[in-house]
């Protein structure tokens, strides 16, 4: 067979997993499965594995049949790595891949690795991502730690359902000016409407239909929360046989107020501006210490307006924020002037006294927001976030901050720079096209690190970072919003330690093109693949530093 058709198309590692794990079903038990290794010190022998122990259970003598290897070998399908080796090692059933062909394959177009993998489509063609805390808030100070933390991952979530092909909403409009241009400061661009008088009206027609047609609903006696409904949700909701699994059991007492409505009269309206035909998910994102108010909201919703019923409504919780070693409570202006203090005092302690001028204000602004977004949102989004302010780590100097993958990002982009500036003055030849490029010379330990651990694996973390199941049961979901930001240092890492040892611009010597060639396309991929995922983020990637 002509090996050539075989070298057109992408090559996916989750196809190669479907397709080995295939070829062993009627040879092996159902348990054995492929691994993808990712260390650097197994990658060296090895791309996949199915462990030993797993082959003693599926052969009785421990031992693979030639014949399976010898398919395992000769496995050509679309989609699938070339293998060059399938044997039976210490460790396990190997396969290494011909790594030249898929140095070839991934980067003469790395385009269709920065999209999702496609998946099954769950039927919600429609996400509304309702940020809770932003429904209440009418000025930055009271916009809270955990509730910028709740904002992060609501924007967040809105670019990576959008990359899946969602249509996604958001909900509220900004209230406050204020922290409108608080959130800019961020990357954060969220609409900034007043409500109209047709909300207010829904709002009048909610408080009307709690007092006339909700049983058991009455005016709370308060003269410091004038207008208050009692309801009681609990009576209401098995009354009408709504099902409260995933409810906190003690929902049941609700004292209503008109913030409270209008909250509703916003979701309704977006339920009905933006579902025709297609149906719709509304995902209340929601900070820990309102999350109970919040299934309130939602059961009263669906009291209030049958139709809502048939729309799916879920809750991701945003864990609690705490700031170490401080009993002062820290605003979230304060922790934002605070990391953009100590961005400027790191960069002025490395750079002196260029770092001033608008383009130093820019590069500033970047890091802060990097540092910002990876402290609040490089951990599972229901787990606690430990700030510590004082946190000399939180620049360039911390391997895991957001400002150490800026630092990569601007390296790369120096690097490029020089490049070109070299091209011009006759140094080094144009770039050819990447098809034609020799990847044979891509021979080092680090760069096959970096293209089978990262830029063929973003296609995975972005589907990852998207993944949640609106039809499980009950009402909370969680997601896998970290993993970008995990994903980012973790090449950033891998990255730094390659640039350091290994020198991409070779002098200009005509036999030591072809290498250059090869590792700055290389590079190029790497830079996408920053820039694609910081996008995620709303993070500008720095280009010079």
């Amino acid at each position: 067979m002509d090996a050539e058709p075989c070298r057109t198309g992408p090559v996916w590692v989750s196809e190669a997993l479907r397709v080995l794990g295939k070829a062993l079903e009627g040879s092996c038990a159902p348990s054995t499965v492929w691994f993808k290794e990712s260390s650097q010190k197994n990658l060296r022998s090895r791309d996949f594995l199915v462990p030993s122990g797993a082959l003693r259970k599926s052969f009785p003598d421990g031992e693979v049949p030639a014949d399976l290897i010898q398919k395992l070998m000769s496995l050509v399908t679309p989609g699938l790595p070339p293998v060059k080796k399938c044997l039976q090692a210490e460790a396990g059933l190997v396969i290494q891949l011909d790594r030249p062909e898929v140095f070839y394959r991934v980067l003469k177009d790395f385009t269709p690795y920065m999209k999702p993998l496609p998946t099954a489509d769950d039927g919600q063609d429609i996400v509304i991502l309702n940020c809770a805390p932003l429904q209440s808030c009418k000025s930055l100070d009271t916009l809270r730690l955990s509730h910028l933390r709740a904002v992060l991952l609501a924007d967040h979530l809105a670019e990576v359902l959008t990359l899946k092909g969602k249509q996604v909403y958001l909900v509220p409009a900004l209230l406050c000016k204020e922290v409108e241009e608080f959130l800019s400061h961020l990357g954060i661009s969220w609409s900034c409407l007043v409500d109209t008088p047709s909300l207010e009206e829904t709002v009048s027609s909610f408080k009307d239909f709690l007092r006339d047609c909700i049983p058991n609903s009455t005016d709370v006696d308060s003269t410091q929360s004038p207008g208050v409904i009692g309801v009681q949700l609990k009576t209401l909701a098995e009354k009408h046989n709504l099902c409260l699994q995933g409810y906190d059991p003690n929902v049941d007492f609700f004292p209503v107020n008109e913030d409270d409505l209008r909250h509703i009269a916003r979701l309704q309206k977006s339920v009905q501006e933006t579902v025709k035909t297609s149906s719709c998910t509304v995902l209340h994102i929601v900070s820990c210490e309102e999350q109970f108010h919040q299934q309130k909201l939602d059961l009263l919703w669906k009291l209030m307006v049958p139709s809502i019923r048939d729309v799916t409504q879920k809750h991701l919780i945003s864990g609690p924020v705490k700031v170490l070693n401080s009993t002062l409570p820290t605003s979230c202006l304060q922790y934002f002037q605070l990391r953009k203090s100590q961005m400027l005092e790191a960069s002025v302690m490395k750079y002196g006294e260029s770092v001033q001028g608008e383009s130093w204000d820019q590069i500033i602004d970047s890091l802060t927001s990097a540092a910002i977004k990876f402290e609040l949102m490089a951990i599972p989004h229901r787990s606690q976030v430990n700030l510590n302010l004082e946190e000399v780590n939180i620049t360039t100097k911390g391997t895991k901050s957001g400002a150490f993958v800026m630092y990569n990002c601007a390296r790369l982009a120096t690097m490029f720079d020089s490049y070109n500036n070299a091209v011009s003055q006759g140094s080094y030849p144009e770039f050819p096209p990447a098809e034609n490029l020799n990847y044979s010379s891509l021979r080092e330990e680090g760069e096959w690190l970096l293209l089978f651990n990262y830029i063929m694996m973003f296609p995975e973390v972005l589907s990852q970072s998207a993944q949640m199941s609106a039809t499980s049961p009950g009402i909370r979901v969680t997601a896998n919003t970290e993993a970008v930001c995990k994903f980012l240092v973790s090449l950033s890492m891998d990255f730094s330690c390659y640039y350091n040892r290994v020198h991409i611009l070779g002098e200009p010597l005509p036999h030591l093109f072809s290498q250059m060639f090869a590792r700055l396309q290389l590079m190029k991929a790497v830079q996408s693949i920053l820039h694609s995922a910081l996008k995620m983020l709303h993070i500008l990637p720095l280009t010079q530093i």
